[in-house]
């Protein structure tokens, strides 16, 4: 396996804007690193719901995280803005491996690339979904880059 680089922007289908807060910072001066996994989340989640493909209140299908992994490279702080770039690896019947870049407002080079699998299940029983929505399935290839 070769050694995790940074890489660009270019690399990511879809890019969005995260305000640091206060509270990302940590004793050292930086934000933490548990923080990018919900920069994470959210640029993935906000993505899904501006798409219309999910309603994280009434929605019949909502995504559980079941794996989750981030190489650093460069710190980020507050008072920034952190633009989170996504693409969508891989699509299966019921899952979905997202990867996602965080850059400092202004810099060419990621400061964290990480990735997560989301299995989408049926909220009530919380057992995956037979096939994903089709208008969820047009949302996720569109953040799918060529090869």
């Amino acid at each position: 396996m070769s050694k995790p680089t940074p890489q660009t922007r270019e690399a990511f289908a879809h890019l969005s804007t995260i305000t640091t807060r206060w509270m990302d910072n940590d004793i050292y001066g930086h934000v933490n690193n548990v923080t990018y996994y919900s920069y994470f989340d959210t640029a993935v989640n906000r993505y899904l719901i501006e798409a219309g493909v999910l309603d994280i209140h009434a929605g019949a299908v909502i995504g559980l995280v079941i794996e989750t992994h981030c190489n650093y490279f460069a710190s980020l702080g507050f008072p920034k803005n952190v633009e989170a770039g996504i693409r969508v690896a891989h699509i299966g019947r019921s899952s979905v491996r997202y990867e996602i870049g965080l850059f400092e407002e202004g810099q060419e080079s990621s400061a964290a690339i990480g990735h997560f699998v989301h299995v989408y299940v049926d909220r009530e029983n919380r057992r995956p979904v037979a096939a994903l929505p089709d208008d969820f399935l047009q949302a996720l290839r569109r953040l799918q880059m060529p090869s």
